[in-house]
């Protein structure tokens, strides 16, 4: 609590929020539920992709991440070139300026330091280092909390991505790989910690007891097309996935199972669309999921899930429902593995339906078993998120520091 005369500590929350990305906002739920009860004076603001969206359902004042609002369009003209290159430029001052406010910046979760999927030097990389960099000029602590890490090998990624990481005052990383990967890349990791993903922490709703009999499977989608070094052959990657995944729900028709279609970004929706055309029974319905909660929820009143996106494998494993995972990069792996699950993971870049539907039909027969161990499971890593707040308040809310902020914004 502030005592009386001391000013709030002003939290600035940056990412790409808002956008679509269901995991990418649990992990701001996550921060934000920490930071209204550990920091309930705290003043809270965002720096982020969608800001009218975060600010509708947050309830926080947020200011959009980019400039010039056709940052993630194609610029194939002159004039959509020079304005994005001039957005680059004006995205310095805009993103200084925003730090300027704050004693603290979070960047909550999300995997802020990898390539795993499609991704530009120019665009998100290029906007963490402005903000760690401001962080560090501006002496206000930038904290990278339980984000995710790869190894990047274009050049340019690899080098805004490493100076974002070095210029952060606090780094905790999901998994151990993704720590093991800043320090292949010539990130210092000795003070570093390891803690589960932040959605670990969100409320979990009341899981109905299977009845026995096979019931719901819910297969989470994804838009997926490999990821920045797949470039060449994502069309190949994307068509193997997608007739793999169909093959899978049209077997689980055939057996008279009921399949819930579930999606974790605004992308996917095509996808389901896909799925929805080729298997033409009443057996597969779609859901519309607008937060974690929603998927929670379906994945509560499921049987079994198989899932791609990380944050959809949490949502299973979150409620105790045991999940095959379509993997497409470590962190996945990395995830099954600590909860128990790992040997229920599949290549997403060369699904193989026969040997899918083999692994499905070993999960479920280990279902009982499975879903007592994730209770155990959930309980510690709830207690480690909670080790994790704790650490962070001790490094970036030092009580003689919450006047700073209000002092730079006096200041001429």
């Amino acid at each position: 609590m502030t005592s009386v005369g001391e000013t709030p500590v002003l939290v600035g929350v940056f990412g790409l929020l808002g956008s679509g990305n269901l995991g990418n906002d649990g992990s701001l739920e996550a921060v934000l539920g920490y930071l209204r009860a550990d920091h309930p004076d705290a003043v809270v603001d965002a720096l982020c992709g969608g800001p009218e969206a975060v600010t509708s359902r947050f309830g926080i004042p947020a200011t959009r991440l980019h400039w010039y609002r056709g940052e993630y369009r194609t610029a194939s003209r002159a004039g959509a070139v020079a304005a994005k290159g001039l957005g680059k430029l004006v995205d310095v001052l805009r993103t200084a300026a925003w730090v300027r406010r704050h004693d603290v910046v979070i960047v909550p979760g999300m995997g802020v330091l990898e390539a795993t999927l499609p991704l530009r030097p120019w665009g998100f990389p290029y906007s963490l280092f402005l903000l760690c960099a401001s962080g560090r000029l501006l002496r206000t602590r930038v904290a990278l909390v339980s984000v995710g890490a790869a190894e990047i090998g274009n050049r340019p990624t690899r080098a805004l991505v490493r100076w974002s990481a070095r210029l952060a005052a606090y780094r905790s990383y999901r998994d151990t790989q993704s720590r093991d990967a800043m320090r292949a890349m010539g990130v210092d990791t000795a003070r570093d910690e390891v803690y589960p993903d932040l959605a670990f922490s969100l409320p979990a709703p009341r899981v109905s007891v299977p009845s026995g009999l096979p019931g719901a499977v819910c297969v989470g989608v994804m838009d997926f097309h490999g990821g920045n070094d797949d470039r060449a052959r994502a069309e190949e990657i994307y068509r193997r996935y997608l007739d793999g995944t169909i093959r899978f729900v049209r077997t689980l028709v055939e057996e008279g199972r009921p399949v819930r279609l579930l999606t974790g970004d605004q992308c996917d929706a095509s996808v389901v669309a896909a799925i929805l055309d080729a298997v033409d029974s009443s057996l597969v319905t779609a859901a519309e999921p607008a937060s974690l909660a929603d998927l929670m929820n379906e994945m509560a009143a499921a049987d079994t899930v198989v899932a791609v996106r990380y944050h959809n494998l949490i949502c299973a494993l979150k409620t105790g429902t045991p999940v095959l995972a379509l993997s497409y990069a470590a962190k996945s792996d990395a995830l099954m593995d600590r909860m128990g699950l790992g040997a229920y993971c599949h290549p997403a870049r060369e699904v193989d339906a026969d040997r899918l539907l083999e692994q499905f039909r070993e999960l479920e027969k280990r279902s009982a078993e499975l879903r007592q161990a994730l209770v155990e499971r959930n309980l510690a890593a709830a207690r480690q998120l909670e080790d994790q707040f704790t650490s962070l308040t001790a490094a970036v809310f030092p009580a003689t520091d919450h006047t700073h902020a209000h002092a730079r914004q006096e200041s001429p």
